[in-house]
């Protein structure tokens, strides 16, 4: 009789993605459990420091700022570098700064300037983990199961950040300021352990580097995407759908408040609700994936996300508004995880860090340009001028791309060999 644990841990990892594997889920879900651990704790901290609304503001300035700065950097250097290692680095030096930032709140020392600049260098380091953790998958499973590497590696993060670590965090915090950081210095220090596991082939070890600078590799990146006109125009695509998302996202709190009548359980509610479709989605990934395109996937996912945001703009029920939030969850992490796969089977190994560089830059770059649009729309023109502005231009943008999408999802085609039927979806044979 077939043991059910075992068969429990084979539908969730199937042993064909091989123990290496394994072992980055589990650092990924470790390493999270944590992250999401600090996702209710830290603006608690800061909001424990100051009522000021700038410094308070910049907090989430603090955090996202580096991923602007240091993107493509970050990228450049784990080209360079063994990506296990880099990951495992990283998770220490993250242990370290909260385990210090711990001992501020024990010792009564701390104060806001401190607070924001932990932020900052955890910014940092989550642009280099991020980017290296992106850029390992592939030389760990073969390129038919990027997609559900992709997928269970987005499903453990929805579950522990999104939906399991936020709550365990305010609860720590009411418990006692300081213990949320040293759980999530913890969970950092298990991570690097973990991800230490991971074997790498030959084909795993970093390439031999000549002289060149870590500009001029930054520039041939760069070079390699603007040449490239599939992943360029995917690139593309993702900066102005995150300028859409990013103004009417700007404005959600204010949103669930004047127009849903939500006060903040019911705004805590509408992001629960994006977790869920998010499960949703990524527990359902392997299935779309056989039955469907890619191609397809991604043109249905932005369909979906162009309707969100006509939904928002109409509706004044709260049901309606959760369900229409879901719904764009399951999206978000479906299109998230597709993308992501195509961009691993196009790009060469050697450049896979400093392309996914420069596409993390994108993906916060158009927030960041988003996010004043939304709220000068929402104060000129009312609170769903933002939502009008990105159904509006998002199904411009679905209109342009529509054709494209054949040559994106195909772009990785030539660089894995022959190529066979996989339910409608085309992925290269081993």
């Amino acid at each position: 009789m077939p043991n059910p644990l075992s068969a429990a841990i084979e539908a969730v990892v199937p042993a064909r993605l091989g123990r290496s594997f394994r072992w980055l889920l589990a650092s990924s879900v470790t390493s999270n459990v944590g992250d999401g651990v600090a996702l209710a704790a830290g603006p608690l901290l800061v909001a424990s420091q100051t009522r000021d609304p700038l410094l308070v503001s910049m907090a989430l300035l603090a955090q996202t700022l580096p991923q602007l700065l240091f993107g493509v950097p970050a990228g450049a250097i784990v080209d360079r570098h063994d990506r296990r290692r880099l990951v495992a680095g990283v998770n220490l030096a993250r242990a370290a700064v909260l385990a210090a930032l711990a001992a501020t709140i024990v010792t009564g020392t701390v104060n806001i300037a401190v607070v924001l600049g932990v932020l900052f260098v955890l910014g940092t380091a989550e642009t280099f983990a991020d980017v290296a953790s992106a850029s390992l998958l592939p030389r760990l499973v073969r390129r038919e199961d990027l997609g559900i590497g992709n997928a269970r590696l987005q499903g453990g993060f929805l579950l522990t950040n999104q939906l399991l670590g936020p709550p365990i965090g305010a609860f720590l915090f009411a418990a006692g300021m300081a213990l949320p950081f040293a759980t999530n210095a913890a969970c950092f220090a298990l991570g690097a352990l973990l991800v230490s596991r991971i074997v790498l082939g030959p084909a795993g070890e970093p390439p031999a580097r000549g002289s060149s600078s870590l500009r001029a590799e930054m520039a041939e990146g760069l070079r390699w995407l603007i040449a490239h006109p599939p992943m360029r125009t995917l690139a593309l695509t993702i900066v102005a759908f995150n300028v859409t998302f990013g103004a009417a996202w700007s404005v959600l709190v204010l949103y669930a408040g004047d127009r849903l009548g939500m006060d903040e359980v019911g705004f805590g509610l509408l992001t629960t609700a994006m977790a869920i479709g998010g499960i949703i989605g990524t527990v359902s990934y392997g299935r779309l994936e056989r039955r469907f395109s890619l191609a397809d996937i991604m043109r249905v996912g932005l369909v979906i996300e162009t309707l969100t945001h006509l939904s928002l703009a109409l509706t004044t029920s709260q049901p309606v508004a959760l369900g229409t939030m879901v719904v764009f969850g399951a999206h978000a992490f479906v299109w998230g995880t597709t993308s992501t796969v195509v961009r691993q089977r196009a790009v060469p190994d050697a450049l896979l860090g400093r392309v996914t560089g420069v596409y993390t830059v994108g993906v916060f770059g158009g927030i960041v340009v988003g996010t004043p649009i939304g709220g000068l729309l929402a104060r000129t023109f009312g609170i769903t001028a933002p939502f009008w502005f990105g159904f509006l231009g998002s199904a411009l943008l679905v209109a342009i791309l529509w054709r494209q999408f054949d040559n994106i999802v195909h772009a990785g085609d030539a660089a894995g060999g022959s190529v066979v039927s996989t339910g409608g979806s085309r992925a290269p044979s081993p």
